[in-house]
């Protein structure tokens, strides 16, 4: 099962990432090309692939379980501020870099690989489909507006002045980006009972499915233009996005009574390797470009080995408190 994994999902995201370090290497992209390819996911293929993520979710998943929603919703977004927190207070970024820092360690990329990871796991059944899309929903939804106004505010985006007088243009800033309104959107959508027609999604799609290929293969080109480091803050963010989140969100759902397997299966969601959204969002605009591609490249090899760490862990975790 595990081996699957690894070599299904893992293996495929270093060598996508790799293909693209190798052109940018070889000089088959200018820098101006690579800031087309990555407008290209920003403006098109993420806010597809939001959309027709979170728009295949129903009203009743939201309430089915409102623990599990309670728990996804505060626990993400408090860890995504102590991501920023930790980024600007104790590394000394800029608020822009921070907010590109809990964009990817602070965030996980459930999109692409939450059904890959979770089907093999617990099985292709409806709590599974629960917890991805309300992880989803959270981290794409709520995280990312969140982030690209922190952005907008710092002046990042080509808008605001970093102070409150600017937080009004900050949001209407931040509101007009595709990947903030599709996914906002989308929620509504869901909110209202409104369920799109299956004829429309194929016309998403198509632009949807170049969004994590793409992704990886621009991290990949970023990476080549920036020295790679591991250095402490890439290790701190990398633990962060693979043990301490995913540890604080089980304490959290423990002490809120989720049952056994949902714990496992949204404990399991918050530990995948850093949502390539704000790899995409640091390169779009320039900002925490190296530090942001090391974090991926370092997390996602963290995750084999915290993938089964996770199955093993959680129901000893359970058992102790």
């Amino acid at each position: 099962m595990f081996f699957n994994i690894i070599f299904n999902d893992i293996v495929p995201i270093f060598v996508v990432m790799a293909l693209g370090y190798a052109g940018a290497k070889m000089n088959a992209f200018t820098p101006s090309q690579t800031q087309a390819l990555n407008k290209v996911v920003l403006n098109f293929a993420l806010p597809a692939a939001l959309f027709v993520s979170i728009t295949k979710a129903t009203r009743a998943m939201l309430f089915e379980d409102l623990t599990l929603t309670l728990v996804s919703l505060i626990g993400i977004v408090a860890l995504f501020f102590v991501c920023y927190w930790v980024c600007r207070k104790v590394f000394h970024h800029t608020a822009a870099e921070a907010a590109v820092c809990g964009l990817t360690a602070g965030s996980p990329t459930i999109g692409f690989l939450g059904f890959a990871v979770l089907d093999p796991i617990y099985g292709a059944t409806t709590q599974t489909g629960l917890v991805v899309a309300i992880v989803a929903i959270v981290a794409n939804a709520v995280i990312i507006p969140i982030g690209m106004y922190l952005m907008s505010l710092a002046g990042a985006m080509g808008s605001g002045n970093g102070s409150s007088s600017g937080t009004g243009s900050a949001i209407l800033n931040a509101v007009k980006q595709p990947v903030v309104w599709c996914p906002t959107l989308a929620v509504v959508i869901v909110l209202l009972g409104i369920k799109l027609p299956i004829a429309v999604y194929p016309s998403f799609d198509l632009i949807a499915h170049a969004n994590s290929g793409v992704a990886v293969f621009a991290a990949g080109l970023a990476l080549a233009t920036v020295k790679f480091s591991v250095n402490t803050e890439i290790l701190w963010n990398a633990i962060f996005r693979v043990f301490i989140t995913p540890l604080c969100i089980a304490i959290a759902a423990i002490l809120c009574g989720l049952s056994e397997e949902k714990l496992s299966m949204l404990t399991m969601a918050c530990a995948l390797p850093p949502a390539f959204s704000g790899i995409i969002i640091g390169s779009r605009y320039n900002v925490y470009v190296q530090d942001g591609a090391s974090i991926l490249a370092v997390s996602t090899l963290m995750f084999a080995f915290a993938a089964p760490f996770w199955i093993w862990f959680c129901p000893i975790l359970q058992s102790w408190l």
